[in-house]
């Protein structure tokens, strides 16, 4: 199996097709008894050299969109306005830096809470996980994603997102450069600003955390920057106003 994408195609020029699964074809019948998902949950499965979709589950219970309708076009395009370029910026990067790490490819994952508009138009609250489910060849050849209503998510300005994988970090740490410029924060960002408000340390952080004292600086300091703030009582102040921390 050979693909390729180039360095400077974009990840939504190439990937996202518009061409369902076909739910009788022997694949499907397969992933339909093999995949577990949970109530409130649609999934997908995205064969990358194919260029579409494979199997689709759940849809209409989260999307109102039958599973033969879902394409990857309509799961991305079904996103809101004022997500949906955060949304497609963070598929692009995260995509491009799993390609580019050959290792351990089926480990690799990310996710962002975002807003869908279901076919009947309301908005949905979700909890949306993309990682690589097959590889062939050194390289991804199938992408599984789960999207989780969460109706307990505030969704406001501020966008939240998280990687995971064998290097964490540095999948973060490349995807918080290519974001830097969205108000959006990461798992990682918003459990240190939260111990911050404990009276921590950034090395009693880093301790309880098991990482560097710089690992949390990197943490914390660049979002002065990010949200125009001064000092880290003006970021704790600026993150309970943005509902990034709240009140317990």
């Amino acid at each position: 199996m050979e693909y390729n994408i180039p360095e400077n195609l974009f990840y939504t020029n190439y990937l996202v097709t518009d061409t369902p699964a076909d739910i009788n074809d022997d694949q499907y019948v397969y992933y339909d008894k093999t995949i577990p998902r949970f109530p409130d949950e649609a999934i997908y499965i995205y064969s990358v050299a194919q260029k579409k979709m494979i199997y689709t589950k759940g849809w209409e219970e989260v999307l109102g969109y039958k599973d033969g309708e879902i394409t990857l076009k309509k799961v991305l395009f079904t996103t809101t306005e004022e997500y949906a370029r955060f949304s497609n910026d963070l598929n692009e990067n995260a995509i491009k830096f799993i390609m580019n790490h050959p290792e351990d490819l089926e480990q690799y994952s990310f996710v962002i809470e975002l807003k869908k508009i279901r076919k009947d138009g309301s908005i949905v609250p979700l909890i949306c996980r993309v990682g690589v489910l097959k590889v062939e060849h050194g390289k991804p050849s199938l992408l599984i994603g789960r999207f989780q209503i969460n109706k307990n998510i505030r969704l406001g300005k501020i966008m939240y997102y998280a990687a995971y994988g064998p290097q964490k970090y540095q999948f973060e740490e490349y995807l918080n450069k290519k974001l830097f410029n969205y108000f959006a924060i990461t798992y990682k960002e918003k459990e240190a600003l939260e111990m911050v408000t404990q009276g921590l340390s950034f090395k009693e952080i880093a301790h309880q955390l098991n990482v560097s004292q710089s690992a949390i600086e990197k943490r914390i300091l660049p979002l002065y920057k990010k949200f125009n703030v001064k000092s880290l009582p003006h970021l704790i102040s600026f993150a309970y106003e943005n509902l990034i921390l709240t009140q317990k």
